[in-house]
């Protein structure tokens, strides 16, 4: 009985010290994990990958390109607490504008308006309902207009611009209607014969209004010019041996 007892009692303390053994071992790893993770730099790390539902309930996966750091969850397709002069339009992304404008044939004022107050010129916002890019298109919209990428400048600004211009095709030029539609969705206004009675809808417009009627002034944040090249110094002897320098 006694030496049953004591090989007993090794064996237990056998498996006791290999437990202790696997579980710092198993610590160590994951906190050497965790620190080789800390040290990667950004392009190593996992893009940000969206998950959106469109009106069917679908789940839709979207790569932003942008690690999860630069992603911001809570940027929403209206801006009512942007300080409006805090607000500057890339000069790539007017450019891009400009281009677009002249394409369509629409006024590049109205299109910054829009821009302005749905992403605030982010081309990476998404907001809480899933609209995404500088026009804030939800996917349903983006495929219609054959946006592929929304979160690409060029790509998004090409499908809002259309989508904008076939609303105002729609509503006979009525600006008020056309942005309505923009913000609650075109069969929205259709049902309600009118801009509709949603407080978020109402403000969309008024501010949209508001920006596009005041000119669109909206000040360009435009790349410093860079300065003349400097003319070269000349060095010279005369007849006499004396130094002249000459710019």
């Amino acid at each position: 009985m006694g030496g049953t007892s004591n090989s007993s009692g090794y064996r237990v303390r056998g498996v006791v010290t290999s437990m202790c053994s696997y579980l710092h071992s198993s610590r160590a790893v994951l906190l050497g994990g965790l620190l080789l993770y800390s040290l990667l730099p950004p392009a190593a790390k996992a893009d940000q990958i969206v998950v959106l539902v469109d009106e069917h309930g679908h789940k839709i996966y979207v790569n932003t390109g942008e690690s999860t750091t630069r992603v911001d969850w809570m940027k929403r397709s209206f801006r009512s607490d942007t300080p409006a002069d805090s607000l500057r339009i890339p000069a790539n992304i007017d450019q891009l504008v400009e281009q677009a404008a002249t394409r369509h044939q629409m006024d590049p004022d109205l299109i910054r308006a829009v821009m302005r107050v749905e992403s605030g010129f982010d081309p990476k916002a998404v907001s809480s309902k899933g609209a995404m890019g500088l026009m804030q298109l939800i996917p349903a919209t983006a495929h219609r207009f054959g946006v592929v990428n929304p979160f690409d400048p060029k790509q998004n600004l090409e499908g809002g611009v259309n989508y904008l211009k076939y609303l105002l095709d729609l509503f006979g030029g009525d600006l008020n209607l056309s942005l309505a539609a923009y913000n609650a969705g075109e069969h929205s206004v259709q049902r309600s014969g009118g801009i509709p009675a949603i407080p978020e809808t109402q403000n969309y417009v008024r501010k949209v209004t508001t920006i596009y009627q005041s000119g669109g002034t909206v000040p360009v944040a435009k790349t410093p010019a860079k300065e003349p090249p400097k003319a070269p110094i000349i060095r010279s002897v005369d007849e006499f041996g004396v130094v002249h320098y000459t710019n």
